[in-house]
């Protein structure tokens, strides 16, 4: 719609107008069980600097019934339209608006999200404001830089629980008045209302007392794991506390687990929302606890890093999440006390292989984006935006030091408390506390595109003594239709040489630490020293880079990759290795027999699973057509044979379970995932629990043994919403025109499924042993994307519009399609930038597929 996309000139203009002083807003929700809409009525004091200038106010609303501007009324049906609300005349000095609306719950987590619960039909609320979306809720000035304070009132129904920014006050009656907010940003004010379950406890430290609660739906209680999520929280409390040197900044810490979240989590000031997929209501392995750690770290991370100090525009998205992201896997990784020591080895396995992939599509772009409005920041919550940038933030901590870094940022916290910042800020805390001119070094790292190869140039004497040791670094072309031009950067890193010992195993026997500048860096190495076994550029992963093995070192590390003693080397030669097939360097089937080779000595169950993953993508979109099914009737052997020889109710046992569920395909292996169903066949230690059904139950559906009859019959043993999730993508998966048509409808055809229903179906429906059957639908794709993107909201739109994509028609008739469509559907911006991504997949596949198939 006209209107609803902010730009950043008019962000600007109007803070250079205004100053917000305060919102009061009451909002009348006792008739959230049945939906509908709802009264919003918002009072706004801020100041002008000019009279008689004009400006707007945001809100998203079906109907605006009034309008009052300084005891004025204003003309509804003249002053709103689309999402604002014209403010004429104002006042220099003080100015008062009050604006009285109906806004709409809504089912796809924007703005105030409704949810019923299958299991007690209660309706449970939360708002999810990031990035434009509290303007569905209230009339504000919706940008970063415009900070307020908020004083809420809810009307509730009868039993129900308000939970927003402030502590929750004892209601009167059903109305719930909440103490005002310090200054904080409109995106980060929160409301969660509904009979929600709760557990309380108490952050001391220092003599001050921080009210600490958890909350769930009821129906998920007994999976409410409070103690293990205290124990998080208050490893990061202590672990942030000193480090930023800054008490936390608001007077308590709620986290709610609610349910169809869209993202992992959002860092509502002190009253964080998180997905309550974390809530595990079957076994799951430690990565999975590691991965939920992570969020709640990185969360309250935010508290100080994002809702503290705020960035002043979304340019500086990247800042507020890498540096979430940097600092959550410090405290895993450093802090006394922390279950997950190894965290940096999580962090080269999964967080830079997205910031790699990401940074080699066309999209590609500096860590600091130029954010020219609203639809740019949408899609920019990306793998440079989170991953590129903390393993920048991780570069920057080696090139400034630990010490210097976190003494620059208690500066930063203090100089800028409850205001907004730009970069510069913070780099100018960093110069002064480290002494390092960061100006070409944020140029090089922040300001361009693209990622930079290190690869070893070794000179060896007849006896096999090193002669020279170097560092070539090179800066590849960016890929077509990427802004920019390649850069060599500087990379403080570190090399490691390892040796094979009298147990076979790889130990580090040196290691050197220096700076790469320029194409070749020559490596100070003691002359005459016999050649180490493997030579790994980059090891401790301090830099950004994809790092290339010597002949040697690769013939070494092929043949003892689980040999290494430690995680973080391991990860870091599985990543390389995962990153060359991707790139067409290593062959699919020569990458299977990698991890066919290593995966059984490999102790990280992280990585293990992570490459559980990279196989089967590998399998599905990067092997040659001919060879494609002998390798998965390898791997799906190998998974097999794994999960028997697995200690029993390991955690490796699971994973190898998941493994074996998403790639069985002979009928003895489908009897098999039967007999586990049904009780007439056992694993020893392996628990067939409820979410380990469904993933046999998904994978029977989708080769075509399970129809309707079982599938409805495994939701009558699980009539939940998770349930309801996975029986929706059990149905899509199915192999039948029927099926498809039916799913196809439900998603492109009706707009009526909630977010997380919709995301299920669409995740049932790509299927990669269905690629004949889905063919079809690639045109009906490119007839209906353009019409969703404009009539949906951006969530939603966005699930259709990655989600349905013909990714699995790999094929120059794919690639056609797309520029056709390009070249006629005028998209806006983040669609065209959607669909170049989805494409350059398509573009990737076809180039490894060729270079699997030379190998073969």
């Amino acid at each position: 719609m006209p209107g609803t996309n902010l730009t950043r000139e008019e962000a600007q203009a109007r803070a250079r107008l205004l100053t917000v002083d305060s919102y009061e807003i009451d909002l009348d929700l006792s008739g959230a069980q049945e939906g509908g809409s709802y009264r919003s009525v918002t009072t706004v004091r801020f100041e002008s600097a000019e009279a008689g200038a004009e400006t707007f106010i945001d809100l998203v609303a079906p109907a605006v019934h009034q309008v009052v501007l300084n005891g004025k009324p204003l003309d509804v049906a003249v002053v709103f339209r689309d999402s604002r609300i014209r403010l004429p005349h104002l006042r220099e000095g003080a100015n008062e608006l009050t604006v009285t609306a109906d806004c709409e719950y809504t089912n796809t987590g924007e703005g105030l999200h409704r949810f019923v619960d299958p299991v007690d039909q209660q309706a449970y609320l939360y708002t999810q404001f990031e990035v434009p979306d509290a303007r569905r809720v209230f009339a504000n000035f919706e940008q970063p830089d415009l900070k307020a304070t908020f004083r809420f009132t809810v009307t509730a129904p009868e039993g129900w629980t308000v939970v927003s920014n402030s502590p929750t006050p004892e209601p009167e009656g059903t109305v719930w008045r909440f103490e005002p907010t310090p200054r904080i940003s409109t995106y980060i004010t929160a409301l969660i209302v509904g009979p929600y379950h709760s557990v309380h406890s108490t952050y001391e430290k220092d003599g001050r007392a921080v009210p600490l609660a958890v909350y769930c739906r009821p129906s998920l209680a007994e999976y409410l794991d409070a103690d293990a999520i205290f124990e998080v929280t208050r490893l990061g409390f202590d672990w942030f506390q000193e480090k930023f040197d800054y008490a936390y900044p608001f007077a308590k810490y709620d986290q709610l687990f609610v349910p169809e979240f869209n993202a992992g989590a959002m860092e509502n000031a002190g009253a964080v929302t998180i997905r309550d997929q974390y809530l595990f209501r079957s076994k799951v392995t430690d990565a999975a606890y590691e991965m939920r750690a992570e969020t709640i770290l990185h969360e309250l991370a935010h508290m100080w890093f994002g809702d503290l100090v705020t960035m002043e525009w979304w340019n500086d998205l990247w800042l507020n999440e890498s540096f979430a992201t940097y600092t959550s896997m410090a405290c895993l990784a450093h802090a006394p006390g922390s279950r997950w020591p190894q965290a940096w080895t999580t962090f080269a396995n999964s967080m830079k292989t997205w910031a790699y992939r990401q940074d080699q599509l066309p999209s590609t772009h500096p860590i600091m984006a130029e954010i020219a409005d609203l639809d740019d920041v949408r899609v920019n919550f990306d793998g440079i935006t989170y991953a590129k940038g903390a393993s920048v933030l991780k570069q920057l901590v080696a090139y400034v030091g630990q010490d210097e870094f976190f003494r620059g940022v208690q500066a930063y916290f203090k100089a800028h408390a409850f205001g907004n910042t730009r970069l510069s800020d913070l780099l100018g805390a960093l110069e002064e506390t480290s002494g390092r001119d960061l100006k070409t070094w944020s140029k090089a790292w922040l300001e361009t595109a693209g990622i930079n190869v290190l690869r070893p140039e070794i000179e060896l004497d007849e006896a096999g003594h090193v002669v020279s040791l170097a560092v070539r670094q090179e800066a590849p072309a960016l890929p077509p239709g990427a802004k920019g031009t390649p850069v060599l950067r500087p990379h403080r890193i570190a090399i490691g040489c390892y040796d094979l010992d009298e147990d076979g195993k790889l130990v580090r026997t040196n290691r050197i630490e220096l700076d790469v500048d320029g194409e070749l860096t020559r490596v100070e190495f003691p002359a005459g020293t016999p050649r180490p076994a493997v030579i790994l550029l980059n090891d401790d992963d301090m830099s950004y880079a994809k790092v290339r093995l010597d002949e040697e070192s690769l013939r070494v590390v092929s043949a003892h990759l689980g040999d290494f003693t430690e995680s973080l080397p391991r990860a870091l030669s599985w990543a390389s290795a995962w990153d060359m097939t991707r790139d067409g360097e290593l062959a699919t089937r020569d990458y299977l027999a990698l991890v066919l080779s290593g995966i059984a000595k490999e102790s990280d169950i992280g990585v293990v699973q992570s490459l559980h993953r990279q196989v089967k993508l590998a399998l599905d979109l990067y092997a040659a057509p001919e060879w494609r099914e002998a390798g998965l009737s390898q791997w799906s052997e190998a998974t097999l044979a794994h999960l028997r020889t697995a200690e029993p109710g390991s955690d490796h046992q699971l994973a190898w379970a998941r493994a074996f569920a998403a790639t069985a395909r002979t009928p003895q292996q489908l009897d098999l995932l039967q007999g586990l169903l049904d009780g007439s066949q056992s694993v020893e230690g392996l628990a067939v629990d409820t979410e380990l059904r469904w993933a046999f139950v998904q994978r029977l559906a989708a080769v075509g043994v399970f129809d309707e009859e079982e599938i409805a019959a495994e939701y009558e043993r699980d009539r939940t919403a998770a349930g309801e999730r996975h029986a929706g993508a059990a149905r899509s998966a199915r192999p039948t025109e029927e099926a498809k048509a039916e799913a196809w409808a439900s998603v492109v055809e009706s707009d009526k499924l909630p977010n997380a229903l919709q995301e299920a179906v669409i995740g049932g429906f790509l299927q990669t042993d269905q690629i004949e059957l889905l063919a079809p639908y690639a045109e009906k794709y490119f007839a209906a994307v353009k019409g969703i993107w404009d009539s949906r909201s951006h969530e939603m739109a966005q699930q259709v519009a990655l989600g349905l994509y013909p990714a699995l028609q790999i094929g120059q008739a794919t690639l056609d399609a797309t520029d056709a469509w390009l070249a006629s559907a005028s998209p806006n911006a983040a669609l065209r930038r959607l669909m170049s991504e989805s494409r350059a997949g398509v573009e990737r596949a076809m180039r490894a597929q060729a270079a699997d198939g030379a190998a073969g």
